[in-house]
């Protein structure tokens, strides 16, 4: 072969292996960082994964804040009105938190099936609702309604 056809098809090889890298490094950042938004009946029913970070989302239920005294820990449980899940979460909660708004929380479901929140986010105003948790109170609110349950007005 040509030595200047080998030193080109070199450098091509050579092109084509480091974009092959860069793709897959790519790839594999987007699928670390992708959080998959799950309801608390779709968690309750098993379909979130354990140890894999996660969003979940709905409204505090009422009467379920515990806080810590002498911490920065809370546990609180997320309802969508058909099924709940408690979640835990150290840190400062935003200023809207309240029981009876809806939040989105982004953390790990553990093994005891145990929400263990690493960010909580509240809905900004009394109006506006996250896609996410209108979503599935609305799946609910149908559910509820074919079983011929009445759900609270949110």
């Amino acid at each position: 072969m040509n030595p200047a056809r080998k030193r080109k098809l070199t450098i091509i090889l050579f092109l084509l292996a480091g974009l092959a890298v860069a793709v897959g490094l790519t790839t594999y950042a987007f699928r670390q960082n992708i959080n998959l938004f799950y309801d608390p009946t779709q968690i309750a029913e098993g379909e979130a994964p354990v140890d894999v970070r996660i969003r979940a989302g709905g409204m505090v239920e009422d009467g379920s804040v515990v806080r810590d005294p002498d911490s920065l820990k809370v546990e609180f449980r997320v309802t969508d009105f058909t099924s709940a899940v408690t979640v835990r979460y150290e840190g400062i909660l935003p200023d809207l938190f309240a029981e009876g708004q809806g939040v989105v929380t982004t953390g790990q479901l553990n093994s005891d099936r145990v929400f263990v929140a690493e960010q909580v986010l509240a809905k900004h105003d009394e109006k506006y609702m996250p896609p996410e948790v209108s979503d599935a109170l609305e799946k609910s609110k149908a559910r509820a309604a074919e079983e011929g349950r009445e759900m609270p007005e949110y």
